[in-house]
């Protein structure tokens, strides 16, 4: 904040509104009525809140300036901000990088009405949300090492019960069960998507649209947990029930595999020559490639996001389709790499987890080098 003349972090929540907020203090607490948590650049942070929300901060040890009317908050936010010139705030210009971009535009105008410029907090965020502690990291390994081991146990459980009718649900059940076996915690998912499934990117099974596994069928698994107050981990491996993968299949699987490793390399390559990659540009090195082998139309999505306490979480995404996120990739974050080609028979879609090191970008999950053939026994 300092270094870029910020005078104070403004963070602002009504109902729920910004998640950022309260990813921050560390707590959710009920809260009926507008909240501004004020972070100076120096000095001690207040709560400003409604005077019937009031005691639910003040019991968590926060600093509480309690507020009434729409007068009084007006007034005590002057108050707060008074003699500064630059405050931050969940704030991207035009909305450009939506996980950013919290704060409702009638909250923006009314901190400019007392004469403050409003800017990005985005810095702030980075720092204090993006960067992955020592034990979160450990723990984040722990959660991709479990991923990899469980997404290989799941193909096995398809080649020894697809023959009894085994369907796209039941598969996801199974999973879900290793995940509570294994300590680790998801708010959804996983996604087991075959064939047509397979090119819907965000498909998930339910009673009703699951499907059942056969002989021949190409299988797209996606899975994603953590460990308590750890960070994220989200993978994705694709396989094909029988001896032979097709010919199509084969092809972009190995043309979606090579633009994931060209990703990687090109931000190892940045490290080594004391550069910092920014999030678009990692996106556009897989995206030229597979639209240089004709499949760009059919790479639809970024190719990767953020990993937090939540799984898309808020430091840079490798995006240069959905954004252009020109947030630079630095020591202290996790991502990940998910180039992939939806057709309308079958997608393909191969997830890597990276963690940015000291000494350059680490994958920690599993890479799948070949698709898994699934025995039809």
């Amino acid at each position: 904040m300092a270094a870029s003349a910020i005078d104070s972090w403004l963070l602002y929540d009504f109902r729920g509104s910004n998640p950022i907020l309260w990813e921050v203090l560390g707590f959710r607490t009920h809260s009926t009525r507008r909240v501004f948590i004020y972070v100076p650049a120096s000095g001690t942070a207040k709560a400003l809140v409604h005077h019937v929300d009031a005691g639910n901060f003040t019991r968590l040890g926060l600093d509480v300036v309690p507020y009434q009317g729409q007068e009084g908050l007006v007034e005590a936010l002057a108050k707060l901000l008074s003699g500064q010139s630059k405050v931050a705030m969940e704030y991207y210009p035009k909305a450009a990088l939506p996980t950013l971009s919290w704060v409702d535009a009638g909250t923006v105008e009314l901190v400019r009405s007392l004469g403050l410029e409003v800017v990005t907090s985005a810095a702030m965020i980075e720092a204090v949300l993006g960067q992955v502690s020592s034990d979160a990291l450990e723990k984040h390994r722990s959660a991709a090492r479990k991923l990899s081991e469980i997404v290989l146990d799941a193909f096995r459980f398809i080649g020894q019960k697809a023959r009894s009718g085994l369907g796209e649900l039941e598969v996801c059940d199974h999973i879900r069960q290793r995940f509570n076996h294994e300590g680790l915690w998801t708010d959804e998912g996983p996604i087991v998507a075959v064939n047509e499934h397979s090119g819907d990117p965000h498909y998930e099974p339910t009673k009703l649209s699951s499907r059942p596994i056969d002989r021949g069928d190409w299988v797209l698994i996606d899975l994603w947990a953590k460990e308590e107050d750890g960070v994220f981990a989200d993978i994705t491996w694709v396989g094909y029930v029988g001896e032979n993968i097709p010919k199509k299949q084969q092809k972009i699987f190995e043309i979606v595999t090579e633009a994931r490793d060209k990703a990687l390399e090109f931000i190892a390559r940045c490290h080594n020559e004391g550069k910092e990659a920014e999030g678009w540009q990692v996106d556009q090195i897989a995206r030229d490639h597979i639209r240089a082998a004709g499949y760009g139309e059919h790479f639809t999505h970024r190719l990767g996001h953020s990993l937090g306490q939540v799984v898309h979480g808020y430091g840079p995404n490798l995006d240069s389709l959905e954004t252009k996120d020109n947030r630079k990739l630095r020591e202290g974050l996790a991502f990940t790499i998910e180039p992939g080609i939806y057709l309308p028979e079958f997608g393909m879609r191969s997830e890597v987890d990276v963690y940015y090191g000291q000494n350059g970008p680490e994958v920690t999950s599993a890479i799948q080098r070949e698709v898994v053939l699934i025995p039809w026994v």
